[in-house]
């Protein structure tokens, strides 16, 4: 990894982003509601989240869209409720590539769905920033 990735990674985890407002209903409400809209798949309730959108060359932005993904990823320091057991209450989890992100708060990877609740933010980052945080 560059010296210059681990660098912005570091800024990335650290700085402040624009303020976003996830779900505020109850967890009954919003496991009802992520269950019945994506039956098959697993589901994570988190808190004091992240959005973070990848700066990408129009090259990468085609692969990615090419795909089906998003440039979009979540980072979370608060996990609530795992429905599939992989996380704990209170760790801290982070997505892969978003393929759809519904109502402001259903983040949806390839195996997962990330309910994004109470207030978060949103940063952007270069993509090998993000990805730099994975390896």
């Amino acid at each position: 990894m560059e010296l210059e990735d681990t660098q912005a990674a570091g800024e990335l985890l650290s700085s402040n982003g624009e303020p976003r407002s996830g779900s505020t209903e109850s967890q009954e409400s919003l496991i009802q509601l992520v269950q019945s809209r994506f039956p098959n798949k697993g589901f994570c309730i988190v808190q004091q989240w992240t959005i973070v959108r990848a700066i990408a060359s129009d090259t990468d932005l085609t692969k990615i869209h090419l795909h089906g993904h998003l440039p979009l990823f979540v980072f979370a320091e608060k996990v609530i409720l795992d429905s599939r057991g992989r996380f704990d209450y209170g760790n801290w989890v982070r997505s892969t590539m978003a393929i759809s992100f519904q109502d402001g708060f259903l983040f949806e990877t390839k195996n997962t769905v990330y309910v994004l609740a109470g207030d978060g933010d949103e940063k952007s980052a270069s993509l090998a920033s993000i990805l730099s945080l994975y390896q």
